[in-house]
């Protein structure tokens, strides 16, 4: 069966990815006491830890509206470790299903993402409202927000789809997971200003540009400078950086993708 074919068939199958995102958005806040509000609560709370450590303890005063500033690039994240975090065992955990239920096996890591992505939608309004109190201005550059939206989209479709794979066959992925997100998180200009990063930086004895290795190498530091720019400095991300971030995501969905359906028909037998 061709890619063309691979699609056509995950497309036929839509209606399941919507069943699942369903059932995963009524487990999440299944018997939690916020229910719903908890996708708002829990990154605010996270902003105001983050805001009273880095800001009055690290004395990190010099940026205005750093709450703002945390929150814009702390809400992709949430979605992107999330993701990663449930779409690492989707396979896995749903081995009852993939033993005994044909369907395209890649519409468990993707319906992971995007109830992931609904919370991420849910989660917005209340960065809005917090910036109007704030007195942050909202520039009309914030119409573009769906670009980087659907940048990162196809790029966390691709590495969940490489690490349920792998998942499959070494069950530690998980644990590694966890590890690697937490120094993912420091490495990605979250909580500091790319500006902050050392242009001139020496490992091991060989200098190099920091700042300009750190988007080279980590595309979610990337794709939080997009919404920072749009969402924080007000201001449209320069055309060829959005374009270049925009081809690694899609080579990394390319390569998550066809690693996928290499290994998934191998997948009822090692589950």
């Amino acid at each position: 069966m061709s890619i063309l074919d691979k699609l056509r068939e995950l497309w036929q199958y839509r209606e399941l990815i919507r069943n699942l995102v369903r059932r995963d958005l009524k487990a999440r806040y299944k018997n939690s006491i916020l229910g719903i509000a908890w996708s708002w609560v829990n990154p605010l709370l996270m902003m105001l830890v983050f805001t009273v450590v880095f800001n009055f303890l690290a004395g990190r005063s010099d940026l205005p509206n750093y709450p703002i500033f945390i929150l814009c690039a702390l809400l992709p994240w949430n979605f992107f470790s999330a993701s990663v975090n449930g779409a690492t065992g989707s396979i896995v955990n749903n081995a009852f299903l993939v033993k005994k239920v044909y369907f395209p096996r890649e519409v468990l890591p993707i319906s992971i993402v995007l109830s992931n992505l609904v919370n991420f939608f849910m989660a917005l309004p209340v960065f809005f409202l917090l910036a109007l109190l704030s007195g942050a201005r909202i520039s009309p550059w914030v119409l573009l927000l769906p670009v980087p939206i659907a940048i990162q989209l196809v790029f966390t479709i691709g590495v969940c789809l490489l690490l349920a794979t792998l998942d499959v066959f070494f069950r530690d992925t998980q644990i590694i997971m966890d590890v690697l997100l937490l120094a993912w998180f420091f490495v990605t200009p979250i909580f500091y200003s790319i500006s902050d990063v050392p242009q001139r930086a020496t490992i091991l004895g060989i200098e190099f540009n920091a700042q300009l290795w750190l988007h080279r190498l980590n595309p979610m530091a990337s794709i939080i400078a997009s919404y920072r720019d749009l969402l924080y400095w007000g201001a449209p991300t320069a055309l060829d950086f959005l374009l270049r971030t925009a081809v690694t995501s899609l080579a990394v969905l390319v390569i998550g993708y066809l690693v996928f359906q290499h290994y998934s028909p191998r997948f009822s037998e090692e589950v």
